[in-house]
């Protein structure tokens, strides 16, 4: 890094970071590593209640945050009086203000009452030394073009900004934005003014990176209303799969974005994200992140089950989520958090691959041998992965490491130094295992 881009850093490190969010082009540096968390669809669905988000805000706080997970975020259908579960029903009531802004179900998050909204439940989590995030859908609520209602600000309404072309194909609660209609600016901007008032500091933008390219309008427009907000905000966008072609529109306007559809507990889909991050590799940079989606560990699917995932299999998924340095964030019920899936996710010589690393990239593919590396400071990193069905030997090259001669070696997961290298590291996993090294 030249001192000029040092000196640069260290002069907006000092700088309020609400001045640093009024400038788009800072908002960088809200996220300036992958951002870590926990999130409430892998185990809650649509259904999450207040009682439940502070009892996992808590533990949290207790357990995780120590380690740096420090997002804390409310998903989907929040302002739904009646959600049931991971489906969405048609046609149903929600909870929303006078100008088509949706409001938290006061059944569901009793301390919104008296238009308090979320701040209460932001403010516990703030007291906890967390950040708070919610879901929102592209578009505007269908009740509130349907009834065009006024939107605040604007001598528009929101009948005159829907789109009821470009809507969401699993989720009928909104229209898209017609962003080319007067008044549409307006309304995003109304949005992210309230939430801003109740002291948000994520977003997780749904059903709009895909089609990325037919969704950038709004994009541009989300990114716009945050920016004139007054309130920093991580922006994330969902779900997958974001085009490649996309790479640098997203990193001018998210913080991090997904590259896959939901991701959950089955070595199919795990194995699948090995090539998207590869792909991704060469797009990261601070502050954009490629998000290959939650971390399903732990108890899932409204307590029905615990993770699918092996012991081999977590630690793989933990190990590629690291080395490519993919956000993390945690979906399990915290409440229900084990010893070993805790041990698994506080690590910290690993989170430090995912946190510190740079130059990440896939050293090699072949067959089932899989190899990445990434650099910190004179070390570099080694992830091994045998994705084959029996287990097998994996070997990478030192040279390819850029190291001759003599290495210390350090087994990541183990905590523990190696008998020192020379030419090659080698290594017997089982079957979709995985290992995690610093050489020097």
């Amino acid at each position: 890094m030249s001192l000029t881009r040092r000196h640069a850093l260290a002069l907006l490190a000092a700088t309020p970071v609400a001045a640093q969010a009024r400038s788009p082009r800072n908002f960088r540096y809200l996220a300036p590593r992958p951002p870590m968390g926990w999130n409430s669809w892998d185990s809650f669905a649509a259904t999450i209640n207040e009682e439940q988000a502070r009892a996992n805000a808590a533990v949290m706080a207790s357990k995780l945050l120590p380690h740096g997970y420090d997002i804390f975020t409310v998903d989907i259908q929040w302002y739904e009086p009646g959600a049931t579960g991971f489906d969405y029903r048609v046609g149903v009531e929600l909870a929303m203000d006078a100008n088509g802004r949706l409001l938290p179900a006061l059944n569901r998050f009793p301390s919104a009452a008296k238009g308090r909204g979320f701040k209460p439940l932001a403010d516990y989590a703030h007291r906890l030394g967390l950040k708070f995030g919610i879901h929102l859908m592209r578009g505007v609520p269908r009740l509130a073009a349907d009834r065009n209602l006024p939107i605040l600000g604007a001598r528009h309404r929101c009948g005159d900004i829907a789109d009821r072309v470009n809507i969401c194909t699993w989720n009928s609660d909104m229209y898209g934005v017609d962003m080319s209609k007067p008044g549409a600016q307006a309304y995003y901007d109304s949005v992210f003014k309230l939430i801003a008032s109740w002291g948000i500091d994520f977003v997780k933008v749904d059903d709009i990176s895909r089609p990325y390219h037919r969704n950038q309008p709004e994009i541009e427009a989300i990114r716009r209303a945050i920016d004139r907000s007054g309130r920093p905000m991580v922006l994330s966008l969902s779900p997958g799969e974001t085009a490649l072609t996309a790479a640098t529109h997203v990193a001018e306007h998210a913080n991090l974005w997904r590259i896959s559809d939901d991701f959950w507990d089955e070595w199919k889909l795990l194995l699948s994200q090995f090539k998207r991050l590869a792909d991704w590799a060469p797009h990261l940079r601070p502050g954009a992140w490629p998000d290959a989606d939650m971390l399903p560990l732990g108890l899932l699917a409204m307590g029905k089950r615990r993770t699918r995932f092996t012991p081999d299999e977590q630690r793989t998924m933990m190990t590629l989520w690291s080395i490519a340095r993919s956000p993390l964030i945690m979906g399990g019920d915290l409440r229900a958090l084990d010893a070993d899936t805790l041990a698994l996710l506080t690590n910290d010589e690993v989170l430090r691959v995912n946190q510190h690393g740079s130059e990440a990239r896939q050293l090699f593919r072949t067959g089932n041998q899989v190899a990445w590396t990434s650099r910190d400071g004179d070390a570099r990193y080694l992830a091994l992965f045998n994705v084959g069905e029996t287990a097998d030997e994996v070997a990478a090259d030192l040279t390819a490491l850029g190291i001759s001669g003599k290495a210390r070696v350090r087994h990541l997961w183990a905590g523990s130094d190696l008998p020192d290298a020379r030419g090659r590291i080698a290594v017997t996993l089982p079957a979709h295992g995985s290992a995690l090294y610093r050489v020097r």
